[in-house]
């Protein structure tokens, strides 16, 4: 893929006009609220996974609507029950993956975290080693895929269950033993990296944001510019559903990362590709300028740019950079 978009100096000041919804936070206080009124139900099993030097749980908690969520917990081994009081990360997945088995992400436990990677509902037959989390709410017409599920009504749309599962699942490691809960991060790639946005919006004292090349950024834009897939489930379902246009933007509005990073007040390191088709470089500066912007004091920004990355974006690099930047975080 050639390069497509604007030009770096352009997109380090990309600040597009936004159109917020003006009821934004009362939909979401709304959503966290009904969600808060149930338990949390947490459930802890703990699981061989064959490892010594990790613990491994199997962690089960209620996300939207008291749906169950499955997540794995790993972490150091020992450290639940010696008096540790750790950091912790929670990583949301890219589209379409599960949460898989526990051994396939270790990196965050092996440097001394605890780390609770979250299944996605409804997803985990698209790549990986599979999912174990339903979506049990049905929906209306929609393009295969899950961007157009619940389109025309911001109360139905399948991310809105998705974002709550990721601000429960940050209340789910503060819950746990040997977890420091006022240092707590948040992380993930592409879809994950939509959860990461959508949970430093709306998630109280979070420690740092970790979002890379991320998804559902700058909505409008994105379905203008790439055929790609998600974004082209929208276009299809609009190509069909010729009429529905202004209510299928207004149901995204309320989900657009952008409009929920303005809200987030921990620091946060990007990434982003700047030939990556999935998810194009000026959405994902949109939401990276735009991030913290209604905050009390601003948080501090960085961002990691791969020139000649496609949707992989930094892949190990940028984990090596996501290592080293939330240790001087913490280390501040």
């Amino acid at each position: 893929m050639a390069l497509f978009d604007l030009p770096l100096p352009d997109l380090e000041r990309y600040l597009p006009e936004l159109e917020e919804p003006a009821d934004l936070d009362e939909f979401w206080a709304a959503t966290l609220a009904e969600t808060r009124a149930l338990d949390l139900d947490l459930r802890r099993e703990p699981h061989d996974a064959g490892l010594t030097l990790v613990d491994v749980e199997d962690v089960t908690f209620a996300g939207f609507g008291g749906h169950p969520v499955k997540a794995w917990v790993t972490r150091p081994a020992g450290s639940a029950t010696d008096g540790s009081s750790l950091p912790a990360v929670v990583e949301f997945l890219g589209y379409g993956g599960g949460r898989g088995r526990p051994h396939e992400r270790l990196a965050w436990a092996a440097a001394g975290y605890v780390h609770l990677l979250m299944d996605t509902r409804g997803q985990g037959s698209g790549w990986g080693s599979g999912g174990d989390t339903p979506d049990p709410v049905g929906s209306g017409p929609h393009a295969p895929g899950f961007m157009t599920r619940g389109i025309l009504d911001p109360a139905e749309h399948f991310y809105r269950r998705v974002f709550t599962d990721g601000v429960r699942a940050v209340e789910a490691v503060r819950a746990l033993p040997g977890v420091d809960p006022a240092r707590v991060a948040v992380t993930g790639g592409s879809q994950g990296g939509a959860v990461t946005l959508a949970v430093a919006g709306l998630a109280d004292d979070l420690v740092a944001v970790m979002p890379d090349v991320p998804f559902m950024c700058h909505i409008p834009r994105a379905i203008a510019i790439t055929d790609a897939s998600p974004y082209r489930e929208v276009v299809s379902y609009l190509a069909v559903h010729r009429d529905h246009k202004a209510a299928a933007l207004r149901t995204l509005s309320y989900l657009d990362g952008v409009h929920l990073a303005r809200r987030a007040t921990a620091p946060t390191l990007f990434s982003v590709a700047l030939r990556d088709p999935i998810c194009p470089p000026s959405t994902v500066f949109a939401a990276y300028n735009h991030y913290g912007t209604l905050a009390a004091a601003r948080p501090d920004r960085a961002i990691e740019v791969y020139e000649f990355n496609e949707h992989e974006g930094g892949g190990g690099f940028q984990l090596d950079a996501q290592l080293r930047w939330l240790a001087g975080v913490l280390a501040r």
